[in-house]
């Protein structure tokens, strides 16, 4: 049988999508890119915005007409929405199988059980809120260090997952209702894992957790993991993401500055600049002491590289409000920014006490000055990388040749990635994906560096 997967979100969907897809041809399915070749669809879905959901709806719409053709195709959505909208989704006529995210380890069995049946199936927590079961974290465990490889991303990287869940509740987000409470995982079974990772040939590995620096397993912190994973051989870089700017370790910054694999790059969200704004938020900072945190990073670990969040129009933001934020991204200096118009989720906080008073068009308009303020400061940050040379770990060939004509034409454009996060492309030989190369950077644009290798 032939399965076609459909992936929406973050990186923690990546890597979900990543097991689950190994899970399955373990099984015997096959994979194919073709979703009219395909027998079982699976799509991974997002809930933190509105328009990740809408685009779920979209396919099984168009999954809705292939079935009236081809009526034993199975579909199954999992993930976040799947924990969000449970019933009303395997009330569509498209779904035969909701399945939440701390259920991925079933799926290949629901959709075996699914198989020239007529019945529906689910599998979804009833209180999210609960803490998972040892049993189930147990499975969830063997699961992550069975079907984690390399294989179906970024040749010689992978992701790890150190912790499930969040407990911040920050009054707009989704993710605390759809990924249960905050759980950290045992050090041992992630060093175990990533050991598994680097005998098969990965360099990179990327940490991930809702808020990665909260992790703690039984008084072992995120700074005492990051100094063993820095002991595993054949494992040469080491990145995280993301960061909850309050109680911040200040010994992950010094993680940073004396051990040379951690990558000396941090995603720390702001949200916003208005100290008003980030009350409602629930986000238990001020802006001072976001810039505080961010001043104490650079001091201790001079040549770090960061990036930020930011929501635009959220509910009660007034344009003094927003001014602060244009101040507070203008402070930063960071070396990209990801801006977001204020999207109301269900559920949480922010929906259920505050109206979404901000029009629309002026969530568009704050939401393009900030983004080109950003775009000001990252071309003049890129400009100052010209003539220097970087390190680069090759991710493959570049899908988009035309940003850059110059450069050797007898071989393709390359795109990787310095361990700053920086994105390189260069002219070299299609096999050195997954290999570190030097380049010289010739020329720079707000979102990439250009050069030639060393």
């Amino acid at each position: 049988m032939k399965i076609f997967v459909q992936t929406y979100g973050c990186q923690m969907n990546k890597l979900d999508t990543n097991l689950v897809v190994n899970s399955f041809l373990q099984a015997g399915f096959e994979l194919t890119e073709q979703v009219g070749q395909a027998d079982v669809v699976l799509i991974n879905t997002c809930s933190v915005r509105n328009h990740a959901e809408e685009r779920v709806l979209s396919l099984l719409g168009h999954l809705k007409h292939i079935k009236k053709t081809r009526p034993n195709i199975i579909v199954a959505v999992f993930g976040c929405m799947a924990q969000r909208l449970k019933d009303d989704l395997l009330s569509r006529e498209a779904v035969n199988i909701v399945c939440g995210p701390l259920q991925i380890p079933e799926l290949v069995n629901l959709v075996n059980n699914a198989v020239g049946s007529i019945q529906k199936q689910s599998d979804t927590s009833g209180d999210i809120r609960q803490k998972p079961s040892q049993e189930q974290l147990q499975e969830l465990d063997n699961f992550e260090q069975m079907y984690d490889s390399a294989e179906n991303n970024l040749p010689a990287q992978a992701y790890v997952r150190v912790m499930h869940g969040c407990d911040k509740f920050c009054s707009y987000c989704v993710v605390p209702y759809v990924r249960g409470p905050e759980v950290s995982r045992a050090p041992e079974k992630i060093i175990a894992q990533i050991k598994k990772l680097a005998e098969t040939g990965v360099k990179q590995v990327t940490l991930l957790g809702q808020t990665v620096n909260s992790y703690c397993y039984n008084g072992f912190s995120f700074a005492d993991l990051l100094y063993e994973i820095s002991k595993i051989n054949g494992i040469e870089w080491i990145k995280f993401v993301t960061c909850y700017p309050k109680d911040f370790d200040e010994r992950i910054f010094k993680t940073m500055a004396d051990l040379p694999k951690i990558c000396r790059y941090l995603h720390i969200p702001a949200q916003s600049g208005s100290d008003k704004i980030l009350k409602a938020m629930n986000r238990h900072y001020t802006s001072s002491e976001y810039l505080d945190l961010l001043q104490k990073a650079r001091q201790i670990v001079p040549d770090i590289v960061i990036a930020g969040d930011f929501i635009v129009g959220f509910p009660g933001e007034t344009e003094e409000d927003f001014q602060k934020s244009v101040e507070l991204i203008k402070m930063t200096q960071y070396k990209n920014c990801f801006i977001f118009k204020y999207s109301p989720r269900p559920g949480t906080k922010a929906d259920d006490k505050l109206s979404d008073n901000i029009p629309m068009e002026v969530k568009k308009q704050r939401n393009t000055e900030l983004l080109a303020i950003q775009e000001k400061i990252s071309a003049e940050i890129n400009k100052s990388f010209i003539g220097k040379t970087v390190k680069v770990l090759v991710e493959g060939t570049s899908k988009k040749s035309h940003l850059d004509e110059t450069g050797k034409k007898e071989y393709p454009q390359l795109i990787g990635r310095t361990a700053g996060d920086y994105i390189v492309v260069f002219n070299g030989s299609a096999d050195l994906a997954g290999r570190f190369v030097k380049v010289q950077i010739d020329r720079a644009s707000a979102l990439t560096l250009f050069g030639a290798m060393v």
